[in-house]
């Protein structure tokens, strides 16, 4: 048997076995009325009968139980249905018998009104038996006229077509020689350049007062680079705190007062927002400037010497070699400007070079590719040669494959044979598992139709009674739960007035910190002020000075910048 025709046997089984109860009544009762002369041997099949009429007529159809009772006896199964499918005996009786054994209300919906209702199909059934029976088929049965056949003659094979002889190779044509203006630049690009550098030039004429405000003046952006250039040696030369001292005091007032030249009251009076940690940072840091100058001035009244005329003099010289170095920066970007013309100079040669190179290159390929031409010619005839010795070795083919064929029948007759043991010992094995399933299927509804009762009383005041020392009611746990939610609760809300109490403090230490700093800002202010003043009285403007280094390197500058454009008009 197939998976579904096993499925459908097993499961017939089970349903008999199931009901057995109501399907012995009908049994019963047909051996008692019309069944008196039937064997006993056959009381399974008529089970079998009314389980499918009775639970699986509309799971299978009606086309499935017609084919199930045709294939048996006619006679038997034409008594037993219309036994059973008599409407006086499935409304009195039988249903009667079933209601003793299940609910009233079940028998009648689901056992007798679906009996009921295939009824009439059914009838139709039992007189087809009945005609059966009494060779009164409505089918009439027709002689079969000889029809002649054509004979099974062998079709011959069609002969093989003798393939054509391979076609001559065709020729390549002459290549055309390639144009020169390949190599010359197309007149589109020197146009794009040409309308390049007019939208360049343009652009900038347009473009010099656009962003005026933060563009920086060539005077100013000289001062802001020896501004830099100052700092940076500053930073290698002495330490942190002379460094910032310097920057505040010095370099930092002339730059701002240069770059702007704003009101002092304007910059005074801008609002700067500063952040806790910024505020604490400024504030210490004016801290420490009041007790060094507090020292200085203790130092001053016991005796000790002045050091402004050593400062004035370390502030002369750091002046000095802020100007050396100056004019060494200006030498490096000469310097850089003078390898870049070399670089342009260098790269113009090497694109000369690769020029000639590429003529070559092209020579040894013509020469490569009229080698390659000849050896395709060799191999084809090579071809040619192989052709034809395939084409003998063909006549030989027709006794090698009937050898062939021999020694595949010889294998598919031993295929044949193991197969058939495996399928034999394969289906003993499925019939031993079934049966072991059948069982288990028993067993387990043995264990499912036992009732169980589960009632259990719950009482929250008692222990678990497990013998453990922390051990505890439901309702106690409770309880504790509820007392140390309280107590976590208060000790939440001591933090938050302990946090509310230092954040206050942080506030006023802030406050007390911002109006230290904004006195210190005002007296720096003032000191720069009066600073500044003295430095245009003793000042005057300063002269930007160029050494003969400088002077030299602009020259030479110049005579590159001449020979790169010389080179650039031969190209």
């Amino acid at each position: 048997l197939n998976v579904t025709e096993e499925k459908f046997v097993l499961d017939t089984l089970a349903g008999c076995t199931e009901y057995k109860s109501i399907l012995d009544v009908v049994v019963n009762a047909f051996y008692v009325q019309d069944g008196r002369y039937c064997p006993i041997s056959e009381r399974n099949l008529y089970i079998v009968i009314c389980y499918l009429a009775t639970f699986q007529l509309e799971e299978i159809g009606l086309q499935h139980f017609s084919r199930i009772v045709k294939s048996l006896d006619t006679a038997k199964m034409q008594q037993f249905l219309r036994f059973f499918f008599n409407d006086l005996y499935l409304n009195t009786w039988i249903k009667d018998e079933w209601s003793h054994i299940y609910d009233s209300v079940y028998v009648k919906e689901n056992l007798i009104d679906p009996l009921l209702r295939w009824q009439p199909k059914v009838q139709q059934l039992i007189e087809k038996l009945t005609d059966k029976l009494s060779n009164r088929s409505s089918t009439v049965k027709t002689s079969r006229v000889t029809q002649p056949k054509e004979f099974n003659l062998t079709v011959p094979k069609p002969r093989a077509i003798p393939p054509p002889s391979p076609a001559p190779l065709p020729v390549l044509p002459k290549r055309q020689p390639v144009p020169p203006s390949i190599y010359k630049p197309p007149k589109e690009r020197k146009q794009l350049e040409e309308i390049k550098t007019k939208n360049i030039q343009k652009a900038k004429v347009t473009n010099t007062n656009q962003f005026r405000c933060a563009t920086i003046k060539p005077e100013k952006r000289e001062f802001l680079y020896r501004i830099i250039s100052a700092m940076l040696v500053l930073w290698s030369q002495i330490s942190c705190e002379q460094y910032l001292e310097v920057v505040w005091e010095s370099i930092l007032t002339q730059y701002f007062e240069e770059l702007t030249k704003q009101p002092q009251d304007l910059i005074d009076n801008i609002p700067i927002k500063l952040n806790t940690a910024a505020i604490l940072r400024e504030g210490a840091l004016y801290q420490r400037k009041l007790e060094e100058e507090l020292k200085r001035v203790e130092n001053l009244q016991q005796g000790a010497g002045d050091s402004s005329e050593f400062l004035e003099w370390q502030k002369q010289m750091r002046g000095k070699d802020l100007e050396d170095q100056l004019a060494e920066v200006e030498c490096r970007k000469l310097q850089g400007k003078l390898s870049y013309e070399e670089a342009v100079l260098a790269h113009q040669n090497v694109t000369q070079e690769n020029k000639k190179k590429a003529d070559l290159l092209r020579e040894e390929k013509a020469e490569l590719m009229h080698l390659y031409a000849e050896k395709r010619l060799q191999e084809q005839k090579e071809m040619k040669e192989l052709v034809e010795q395939v084409m003998e070795g063909h006549k030989n083919v027709k006794q090698v494959k009937e050898k062939i064929q021999e020694y595949k029948q010889q294998i598919v007759q031993q295929v044949c044979e193991e197969s058939g043991e495996l399928l034999r010992q394969a289906l003993e094995e499925q019939e031993e598992k079934n049966r072991k399933r059948y069982e288990l299927i028993q067993q387990i509804r043995a264990l499912e139709s036992t009732p169980s009762i589960r009632h259990k009383f719950v009482d929250l005041t008692e222990t678990g009674g497990h013998g453990l020392f922390g051990e505890m009611s439901v309702v106690e746990l409770r309880e504790r739960l509820a007392l140390l939610k309280e107590a976590q609760k208060a000790a939440e809300e001591e933090k938050r007035d302990q946090i509310i109490h230092e954040k206050q403090a942080k506030e006023q230490l802030i406050l007390d910190k911002l109006d230290q700093i904004s006195q210190f800002r005002a007296e720096l202010g003032r000191a720069a002020a009066f600073k500044q003043e003295e430095k245009k009285k003793s000042q005057s403007g300063e002269r930007p000075m160029k050494d003969e280094r400088i002077l030299n390197l602009q020259k030479k500058i110049v005579e590159k910048t001449m020979e790169r454009k010389k080179q650039a008009g031969l190209l």
